[in-house]
């Protein structure tokens, strides 16, 4: 009977050491930047009109404002493939409103869509070609690129979205760029050594890592492109929070749910690829040697300054940075306090950083092909419209929760995980992420699909009462709601 006294008495005990919280970490390292705000919302509610009124207008009349738009688009486009521009040059918002105001109308009439995607393309080379000449460290150049790559990319997918089959070919190529390095396949997009795919995964933390930026974004995941020159074997070098640095194949990495993803070739007239056409496969062939001869463990801190430990972004950079190539001219911040006190409730540290989406604004690179899910591509949108309500419940001081009573248990379970860790086994609380980040991980997925549940049954109201797939403007509204009705 002792015996059982003082066995319970120690695991009480043991219980309510395990109980005391973990102590706070090192301040975060804070970016002094401004959240993006688009204050457009009657422009997006105007667009949603015309596109309703246009369905009742006559095919002559929608054809004939269809060509005056694609004319006005003509000429802007002209100016700024002939032309030396500021990053404030009108010219620019003229050319964003023009694109959006043609998008009602080609979701309308699709037959339209092949010239609009055209436009897409030369709008996205114009402007990436003048971006060369800007400093991108300064707000206004980025402010210009984010509007018009992130704001036509939104135009076109509000018009596949309104398609009833979603029909559309997954792979879209946007740029030719040629390269002599190997060349291998990637879900059927040919790649070449030195590539860098970023992508959009379908789980709950990859919405928070792709719109908790001050420029949100679609994408999340950044992987590093090996071809071998002599079996033509593709590699994929990346960094997952379960398990750090890892190299995988082709099937792969499509097989670990992506929604979409974008190559990223560097250009070959830069000074360095001139000397040496063959630094992207130099740049893979250091990462996939580093991943082999050393365990890389994840970097929740996202210092991309530090290479002991590598997250997603730093892979491609830290590989790249050894050939001489720096990537993100423009540095990314996280300046919303909501998102930061999110984010630093999973371990991360350093909000000056670089996040997957911004390195298509890098002028170095050249965005050669887009990959889209068909199946999911209304998926993605939601997520998107679900994590950016959660963000304003972040802003408005909603804290990341958990259940502390749990913690006990949680903490030996994570003993129990490290110690498999030592022998290379990936267990359910990653390598770096204490106890107590895990439960408040269970949360945030908790509260994020109860949230994209509660949406997506708005999202079937709305299409059953009206006929279309709601615009992400009115995606926001409708998780808005979903979010009060718990409330």
């Amino acid at each position: 009977m002792k015996l059982l006294i003082f066995s319970l008495l120690a695991l009480g005990i043991l219980y309510l050491v395990l109980l005391i919280p973990d102590g706070d970490g090192p301040e975060p390292v804070r970016a002094g930047a401004k959240p993006f705000v688009w204050n457009q919302d009657k422009i997006w509610e105007k667009l949603e009109v015309r596109f309703l009124s246009a369905g009742m207008d006559s095919p002559s009349r929608i054809d004939s404002e269809i060509a005056s738009g694609f004319t006005g688009l003509e000429v802007l486009i002209s100016r700024i493939e002939s032309e030396r521009l500021l990053p404030a040059d009108p010219v620019f918002d003229s050319l964003e409103t023009a694109f959006f105001s043609l998008a009602p109308l080609i979701a309308i009439r699709p037959d339209q869509l092949n010239r609009y995607l055209s436009d897409y393309t030369r709008i996205r080379k114009s402007v990436k070609n003048q971006s060369r000449t800007w400093d991108l460290a300064s707000p206004a150049p980025r402010i210009t690129l984010y509007r018009i790559f992130y704001g036509i990319r939104s135009a076109v997918e509000e018009v596949l979205l309104q398609s009833d089959s979603l029909s559309f070919a997954p792979r879209f190529e946007v740029e030719p760029c040629p390269s002599v390095c190997p060349e291998g396949l990637v879900g059927g997009v040919p790649v070449r050594s030195g590539d860098l795919l970023v992508s959009r995964g379908g789980f709950e933390v990859s919405a928070l890592i792709s719109r908790g930026n001050d420029f949100p974004g679609v994408f999340s995941h950044v992987a590093l492109v090996h071809v071998d020159p002599e079996t033509k074997k593709v590699s994929l070098i990346e960094a997952h929070i379960e398990k750090g640095v890892a190299v995988t194949d082709a099937d792969g990495y499509m097989r670990d749910k992506k929604l979409r993803f974008i190559v990223l070739r560097l250009r070959p007239d830069l000074p360095e690829m001139i000397r040496n056409p063959l630094l992207p496969h130099e740049a893979a062939g250091h990462a996939l040697a580093d991943a082999g001869n050393r365990h890389i463990p994840y970097d929740f801190r996202m210092n991309f300054s530090d290479s002991a430990a590598l997250f997603c972004s730093e892979v491609g950079s830290y590989a790249y940075r050894k050939t001489g190539i720096h990537l993100w001219k423009a540095i990314s911040s996280i300046s919303s306090q909501g998102i930061v006190n999110w984010l630093n409730s999973f371990g991360v540290e350093n909000f000056v950083t670089q996040m997957p989406s911004d390195l298509e604004y890098d002028p170095q690179l050249v965005l050669v092909t887009e990959w889209r899910d068909p199946e999911t591509l209304r998926q993605d949108h939601v997520y998107n419209a679900v994590m950016d309500v959660l963000i304003e419940k972040a802003d408005s001081g909603e804290e990341i929760s958990y259940n502390r009573w749990l913690l006990p248990p949680v903490r030996v379970f994570k003993g129990y995980c490290w110690v498999m860790n030592q022998f290379g086994r990936v267990e359910r609380i990653p390598e770096g992420m204490s106890a107590t980040r895990a439960l408040k991980n269970e949360w945030f997925v908790s509260r994020f699909r109860h949230l994209k549940e509660k949406t997506e049954e708005k999202v079937t109201g709305f299409r059953q009462k009206n006929g279309y797939f709601p615009p992400m403007w009115k995606l926001i509204a409708l998780a808005r709601e979903a979010d009060s009705d718990r409330e």
